[in-house]
């Protein structure tokens, strides 16, 4: 993984990338939760000519069918999602896949896909979206890179910059952000900030580019 690709920043529109791609950001996901398809495939493509444009891996989150049809390389799943996708599809078009956990039973079954990342959170408080889950800590962040080993960990959830060279030390390949980006006075120097970090931060394991 490069450096760059330990921050991992999450935005609702191909808007937001245009604006903050060509700060250096190599790594996004693009999460948008409306189900208008004709809109959703237009954001699709675009962001993803725009990841292209801007080398930047480019992560599909929950509508794994346009994402297939649009060609995108990364895809991220919860675990409802997973349940009713085809994951057999999902495997032979060679797209890779992250998928999230919040407790033990959503790890084992996370694994048991061999995922390319696996995500966990909250790790913190966070205002983004409702959890019914209580905030994971540190130490839970050490336990599951223990459990996952050469698996790619994302931390997710109420991190900010100055939280995460706590999230990175306790085990963290990679750290998905929300608000710290798009709530911030200054997105682009926000994120600049964040790249100088991660720049900074010691080596990980890194996202896997093999099944």
């Amino acid at each position: 993984m490069k450096s760059a690709q330990r921050f991992y920043p999450i935005f609702n529109s191909s808007d937001w990338l245009e604006r903050l791609l060509p700060q250096g950001i190599k790594l996004a996901q693009l999460r948008i939760k409306h189900t208008d398809q004709p809109l959703l495939r237009a954001e699709i493509r675009r962001s993803l000519q725009l990841a292209r444009q801007y080398g930047t891996a480019l992560v599909i989150n929950d509508h794994w069918q346009l994402a297939l049809e649009e060609g995108a390389e990364w895809l991220h799943l919860g675990q409802e999602d997973i349940e009713e996708a085809d994951v057999t599809a999902i495997r032979k078009s060679g797209i890779r896949l992250g998928i999230s956990t919040h407790s033990h039973a959503e790890l084992d079954t996370a694994l048991s896909y061999q995922p390319d990342y696996l995500a966990l959170g909250p790790v913190y408080p966070t205002q983004t979206k409702q959890m019914p889950w209580d905030p994971q800590g540190l130490e839970r962040v050490s336990e599951w890179k223990q459990r996952i080993g050469n698996t790619p960990l994302c931390a997710i959830g109420g991190i900010s910059l100055e939280r995460a060279p706590g999230v990175f030390a306790a085990g963290a390949d990679l750290i998905a952000v929300v608000s710290d980006i798009t709530a911030a006075v200054n997105p682009a120097e926000r994120v600049q900030d964040w790249l100088t970090l991660v720049n900074a931060a010691p080596p990980s394991e890194g996202l896997t580019h093999e099944h």
